[in-house]
């Protein structure tokens, strides 16, 4: 066969009455079959993909709703007690806040004990919108659970629990 028809031929079932295939799915994974690293980050890629559609009407990505939620749970939070609680790097924070303050959301008040500080609060228009995120939240959990199962998920909660 020339090259050019192996270009041109039907390839991964079509034409044949069989299903397409996904050459993806044939390529080996060795040992990354048995990484837990591996495993947990394809999970992630799945997660975000599933709260960013799950969410997607109202343009919140999972940092900003987690952002959001820890500010909303903490009023007059300083900035860094947050970057430091949920690992984000300060100058990432910094941009986040700016986008969620843009959207009025969030509002920073000088901190009343420390000038080069500034207390988080959620807006009334924050406090609103994060309501309707937490709605929208919990049908991406239920999602979660759909896919993997109600124990599954309760003992991945429980294993990851030690990360949080």
């Amino acid at each position: 066969m020339t090259s050019s028809a192996a270009r041109t031929s039907p390839r991964n079932g079509a034409g044949n009455g069989k299903a397409p295939r996904n050459d993806a799915d044939e390529v080996g994974l060795d040992a990354l079959v048995g990484h837990a690293g591996y495993a947990v980050r394809r999970f992630q890629i799945w997660i975000f993909q599933d709260f960013i559609k799950t969410l997607g009407a109202v343009d919140i990505r999972p940092t900003q709703y987690s952002v959001l939620t820890v500010i909303g749970a903490n009023p007059g939070l300083s900035q860094m007690a947050v970057a430091k609680r949920l690992g984000i790097e300060r100058a990432r924070l910094v941009h986040l806040l700016d986008s969620l303050e843009q959207r009025k959301y969030v509002k920073r008040i000088k901190s009343k004990t420390d000038r080069r500080s500034h207390a988080l609060h959620l807006t009334a228009q924050g406090e609103t919108a994060l309501a309707r995120f937490k709605h929208l939240a919990a049908e991406h959990e239920r999602n979660v659970e759909a896919r993997i199962g109600r124990e599954n998920r309760q003992q991945l909660l429980r294993i990851l629990a030690d990360f949080t």
